[in-house]
């Protein structure tokens, strides 16, 4: 993509009773972070297109991402007890030099297995990218190929996931897309602040001068080959329009101190 060449922004809510957005998960723990991942976040792209396990992700994973969170949902532990159907001992969680599991010693035949999700939460993502791949992957989310997830097989999102493009930078795109959670969290909002018009919500957006790293970027998800990058990202609050009719009885809010405005965030 040349700087000239004429880009686009797809927009996307991220939002289900459940979602789980693991990269560092170990056999019988699988963890989940706060934000959607960048591999997420392809890994969805990737299926509403139709593409195998093993396709190249080059273009994809070269979209810029941007993740605003409206509603952080909270944290849910699964507990789990897992055993080999067919009764032989299972393997430890240690590996080898190989990076082969290790067999239990003395021989277990049931372990203890956590899954954590995020439950009730509602993120606005944002992916930039050259027009034409941002149109057909527009059509592909409204008429995807193979179910999508929000993370994991179990975790179906609810409608609407695909809120169209947008023209425009990322950053305005996070900023103009009215407030996405739910009807009961924006009315406790609201009575809290007479329904002001904007409010500030947190946003990961990737920047190759950021001062913080997360290694999510796939390269690919082959089964027997699953390897990712590191991308640069910075954190930031974008103030969004809440879609809330002000209350004429109250008074204006008060403009707070903005502490990324000398920074020109």
């Amino acid at each position: 993509m040349t700087p000239s060449s004429p880009t686009a922004v797809l927009l996307l809510r991220l939002a289900g009773p459940l979602q789980s957005w693991g990269d560092r998960s170990t056999f019988n723990r699988r963890e989940t972070r706060p934000e959607p991942t960048k591999s997420g976040v392809v890994g969805v792209l990737a299926a509403a297109a139709g593409r195998s396990r093993h396709t190249a992700l080059d273009d994809l994973a070269g979209l810029a991402l941007g993740i605003r969170i409206d509603q952080p949902g909270t944290l849910l532990r699964d507990y789990h007890t897992v055993g080999d159907y067919r009764g032989q001992p299972l393997l430890s969680a240690a590996v080898t030099a190989k990076g082969r599991q290790k067999p239990t010693s003395p021989a277990k035949h049931t372990h203890i297995t956590q899954r954590f999700y995020l439950q009730d939460a509602v993120f606005l993502a944002a992916v930039e990218g050259p027009a034409a791949l941002i149109t057909t992957l527009e059509h592909a989310v409204r008429h995807p190929a193979f179910p999508l997830a929000l993370g994991r097989r179990s975790c179906p999102p609810a409608q609407p996931l695909c809120l169209g493009r947008r023209t425009g930078p990322l950053k305005d795109a996070l900023r103009t897309e009215p407030w996405q959670a739910s009807a009961a969290v924006r009315r406790r909002w609201g009575r809290r602040n007479g329904n002001a018009a904007r409010i500030d919500l947190p946003a990961t957006l990737d920047d190759a001068d950021g001062d913080d790293t997360r290694d999510d970027v796939p390269l690919s998800f082959a089964p027997t080959h699953r390897t990712y990058t590191t991308r640069r990202i910075r954190h930031t609050y974008l103030a969004a329009p809440t879609g809330l009719t002000p209350d004429p009885t109250r008074p204006p809010a008060a403009t707070g101190h903005d502490p990324f405005a000398l920074l020109g965030w």
